[in-house]
């Protein structure tokens, strides 16, 4: 095919239809967004709840929320900055804390719904396939679907790692094992120990250690935060401990308001009481100066 000049003139202009706003700005997919909030008509009303996770530079958001026309409704939210609350002060962004941070979630939720009795998920870390079943009597397991938004859905990566936490602290979301770390694509085989060294940060020990033999200056430099919070390459018994701690009390602990004084800098009005003081004291200051002249 020839060149073909793009004509761009005022019809193009006047027939020309802009994207969605979050789509133009590049935070939305719109085509796997309306598969995650259609919902069936034979459910009517029934929200469809999505668990959503992000990963920013610093840290990682789980969120679980249902969409309503006037805008998604959050219903619970975990966030890796609390994970120091539990003993995990550093390394906020890898595999192992969006497995906590995706546990978090989940425990926050179910005892939210009063379900975290019902349902106590997989205590045990094993990396293996688990899934949350409903209990004969009791209300169904909490359903939601991942929501990955923008993030390439590659094998190992951290949304997997939210969505293993959410699993194992007792959310019923539908997934396979073939992209959590461990997969192998050719023998089409799980290696669920692998998976495991990951949400115990044994990846990131594993390189530590491998940095301090090799290159203690590149080690010094890229884990000082370790170094200055004593974090050793020996850091499963630290995560063991988070997960415990995360069971025991997920709840969100609001932070008290600080008190602030407002500061005034423009006069406030007087009342009608200051005002009438004020003209008295005027005419009191007008006649003294009115004898001092006479006086003089």
């Amino acid at each position: 095919m020839g060149f073909v000049k793009v004509v761009k003139n005022k019809a193009y202009f006047k027939r020309y239809q802009v994207k969605f706003r979050r789509r133009r700005e590049g935070k939305t997919d719109y085509y796997a967004r309306k598969r995650l909030v259609i919902q069936d008509k034979n459910k009517y009303n029934t929200p469809k709840y999505r668990m959503i996770v992000r990963v920013t530079n610093r840290d990682i958001i789980c969120q679980i929320a249902y969409a309503r026309i006037e805008g998604d409704m959050i219903v619970c939210a975990a966030y890796a900055h609390e994970l120091p609350k539990y003993g995990v002060k550093v390394g906020l962004t890898n595999y192992a804390a969006a497995y906590c941070t995706g546990l978090l979630l989940a425990r926050r939720l179910l005892n939210r719904f009063g379900m975290d009795k019902i349902y106590e998920g997989q205590v045990e870390v094993t990396g293996d396939e688990y899934n949350v079943e409903s209990i004969d009597g009791q209300p169904g397991a909490f359903t939601c679907y991942l929501d990955a938004g923008l993030a390439r859905t590659t094998t190992g990566n951290k949304v997997f790692g939210a969505l293993k936490g959410a699993v194992d602290g007792g959310l019923s979301i539908p997934h396979s094992t073939k992209r959590f770390p461990g997969y192998d694509s050719e023998s089409k085989e799980f290696n669920a120990e692998v998976h495991r060294k990951h949400i115990m940060g044994q990846n990131v020990a594993d390189y530590m250690r491998y940095l301090i033999e090799e290159d203690e200056d590149a080690y010094k430099k890229q884990f000082s935060q370790y170094i200055k919070n004593n974090v050793t390459p020996d850091m499963e018994e630290m995560y063991k401990k988070a997960h415990a701690a995360i069971r025991e009390n997920p709840v969100y602990e609001k932070k008290p308001k600080k008190e602030v004084k407002k500061k005034r800098w423009n006069r406030p009005k007087m009342s009608l009481a200051q005002k009438k003081d004020r003209v008295a004291q005027k005419k009191a200051s007008f006649l003294r100066a009115q004898e001092r002249a006479v006086e003089s």
